[in-house]
């Protein structure tokens, strides 16, 4: 994970969640943008977290509802701790109601107790729908004393053993649909007479997923705390707890299991068969039972072979594709040439959605009627099999709620060929440059917008394994799901065609001018800043509700920082939003600008975005000049002397 700070800051504020001389444990973290407690957002929030112990002791310890309509609508999700005491939850979500005084953003997280060293509840709020594995920020916890062991090789041995079988019971729990994924165990050590450790996650989430979430809090406690005596690390989405003493009343009614045993040394004079007849029989019969067995082993080996091939065929044609493992055991599909050409009718015009600078993407539906989205990248990556294959491999392992999900692959003959999700309101530049659409997108609408694109681009820059530069950002790429949430697409076109694209330079110009940096355009240089300009346009253009070539043939930077010299920003505000909080949209303007500035050292990371749109009280910097200010004709000269087939597409769109 990259060091955001945002996220520093929610650690920092958290502190830990158990310290020994308090008796009430409450930890809170708030992310996202402020809102107004008064305001139409703050009052269901409220209204919600007025009756959250009742409906959570009403339907057996959780309790995940929603109150208000769109963009005001918060979510809550409440739980109990397994093991705990009806009054003990109660007062553990009433003290919860701090959240109303303590945090005025859209994302809250408490892990809270009603008693000293104890863990009653999770409370989290946001205006978004919970359903996806959250694993930061985390809460944690380690103890004061120092862990006394006399040989901690054996003991590590142990203890891990005893993680992953408490994980997997965890996961794999058959426990109401209430409160399931929850495992307590309590085992014999070779230095402790008992060691007891606790685990559970929300039941929102799938059983993959609370395992992946469990083993994240695992890993993290070893690397921060493992020389600690006990210790606890809470995600959004899981909690994790173990110790040398009981805790909540969740280990009463178990049996102690025994350590994992470790090979036994041979006992001194021990008898071994030494007569010869009775070796024999005895190895005939060793034998006869491997011979048997290894025969046992073959039939059923083949009989599945042929049940995953009659279900990998079936699938195939379900489907159009198949399960595909790459070197590391990840899984992806690989779709057939022939079932993408069906979905698509043949790549037609009537399921064209849009065309970037790597390709066309066409709308298609497979024969279960599932719906994708299908890129057809243009010739020319230079890779081979085996590296295209390992590219599509890296990607398909992003998540993230704000990039669209790769879901496989094509590669037949000539065709390469990206599938994604089909994200179902198709664009943002089909609502913000349309007169009958964009009246849809309020002030709050675009924010979130706004707000969502900038935490996929901190992903892509910061937070995933692969640190992508997008290259191509406009509207066009940012989709629109069923709840307008903003998903930014064709984010690994631009690795796939130039793999070292973290370079100073390149010969591989791939974009849309109007959003391309004044130095990636004219000397091919890339950085992260050259997405941060990127976005800059893009949310000048969410305010304007224009393109960014329509003000007066000078680009929408050029004549947003006029405006701004002049002391006039709000001449460039979309009429839509002529009654919105005109404070508030003149510091995005800001924001907008200090993007597009011409000295890519001056433009601030995404992270900085972040902190800006999420904060009222931190001071931001007042913008420079950008690009392409004054006389376009440098800029065009400049753009003219580049080869014409270099870019793909040489307007906004």
């Amino acid at each position: 994970m990259g060091a955001c700070p945002t996220l520093m800051i929610f650690l920092v504020s958290s502190l830990f969640l158990v310290l020994p001389n308090l008796e009430v444990i409450n930890a809170f973290g708030c992310t996202g943008r402020y809102f107004n407690g008064s305001s139409s957002y703050g009052q269901n929030r409220e209204s919600l977290f007025s009756i959250l112990a009742e409906k959570v002791v009403d339907n057996g310890g959780y309790y995940n509802g929603s109150l208000g309509e769109s963009p005001d609508r918060v979510h809550v999700l409440a739980l109990c701790a397994r093991g705990y005491e009806r009054q003990a939850c109660i007062s553990c979500l009433e003290s919860a109601k701090g959240i109303l005084e303590n945090c005025q953003q859209r994302n809250s997280f408490m892990w809270g107790g009603a008693e000293k060293n104890t863990i009653s509840c999770l409370v989290r709020s946001s205006n978004h729908s919970f359903g996806n594995l959250e694993v930061i920020p985390a809460v944690r916890h380690q103890s004061p004393l120092s862990l006394q062991s006399k040989n901690m090789t054996i003991f590590e041995q142990e203890w891990n053993a005893m993680a992953n079988e408490t994980i997997k019971a965890a996961a794999e729990a058959e426990n109401s649909l209430v409160l399931k994924y929850y495992s307590a165990v309590k085992a014999e050590f070779t230095e402790y007479p008992t060691v007891y450790m606790l685990m559970q996650c929300t039941p929102d989430i799938t059983s993959k997923d609370c395992k992946t979430c469990l083993k994240e809090g695992v890993l993290l406690f070893k690397k921060l705390f493992w020389d600690t005596q006990g210790g606890t690390v809470n995600y959004p989405s899981c909690f994790f707890r173990w110790d040398l003493y009981p805790f909540l009343d969740a280990f009463g009614n178990l049996t102690s299991i025994p350590a994992p045993p470790r090979p036994p040394a041979q006992k001194k004079g021990s008898s071994i068969i030494d007569d010869k007849k009775e070796r024999s029989i005895l190895n005939g019969g060793i034998i006869t039972i491997i011979v048997v067995f290894i025969f046992i082993n073959v039939l059923v080996f083949i009989g599945f072979i042929k049940v995953h091939a009659r279900r990998r065929k079936a699938y195939k044609l379900l489907n159009g594709s198949a399960p595909y493992s790459d070197s590391d055991g990840q899984i992806m599909l690989r779709f057939d040439l022939s079932m993408l050409l069906a979905a698509t009718n043949d790549f037609s015009c009537e399921n064209k959605l849009g065309q970037g600078g790597f390709g066309t993407v066409y709308k298609g539906t497979l024969f279960s009627g599932k719906e994708i989205a299908v890129k057809r990248l243009k010739k020319g990556s230079g890779q081979g099999d085996i590296e295209f294959k390992n590219e599509v491999s890296l990607l398909t392992r992003l998540q993230h709620r704000n990039l669209v999900k790769l879901l496989g692959f094509c590669n037949e003959g000539d065709e390469v060929i990206l599938v994604y999700e089909f994200v179902p309101n198709a664009s943002l530049d089909n609502f913000i440059f349309a007169e009958e659409k964009r009246s849809l997108l309020t002030w709050e609408l675009r924010y979130i917008i706004i707000e969502g694109i900038a935490r996929g681009l901190v992903y892509l820059h910061e937070d995933s394994q692969l640190k992508i530069i997008h290259r191509d950002l406009k509207l066009s790429n940012i989709l629109l799901d069923a709840e307008m949430n903003p998903k930014v697409a064709d984010f690994g076109t631009a690795r796939l065609f130039d793999t070292d694209e973290t370079r100073a330079e390149t010969k591989n110009i791939a974009g849309t001018r109007g959003y391309m940096s004044p130095e990636y355009l004219n000397h091919g240089q890339i950085s992260a800043k050259s997405d941060v300009y990127s976005f800059g346009v893009m949310l000048l253009e969410i305010i304007s509700g224009e393109r960014c070539n329509s003000f007066e043939g000078e680009g929408i930077a050029a004549f947003a920082w006029k405006r701004w010299v002049e002391g006039k920003p709000e001449n460039i505000i979309d009429t839509f939003l002529i009654r919105q909080p005109r404070d508030e949209i003149i510091k995005l303007i800001q924001i907008g600008l200090l993007c597009v500035q011409e000295n890519a050292a001056k433009r601030p990371t995404m992270s900085s975005v972040i902190i800006w749109l999420g904060s009222d009280t931190i001071i931001i910097p007042l913008p420079n000049a950008p690009a392409f200010t004054g006389s376009l004709s440098q800029s065009e000269s400049s753009t003219m002397s580049m080869s014409s087939d270099v870019f793909t597409e040489l307007s906004c769109r």
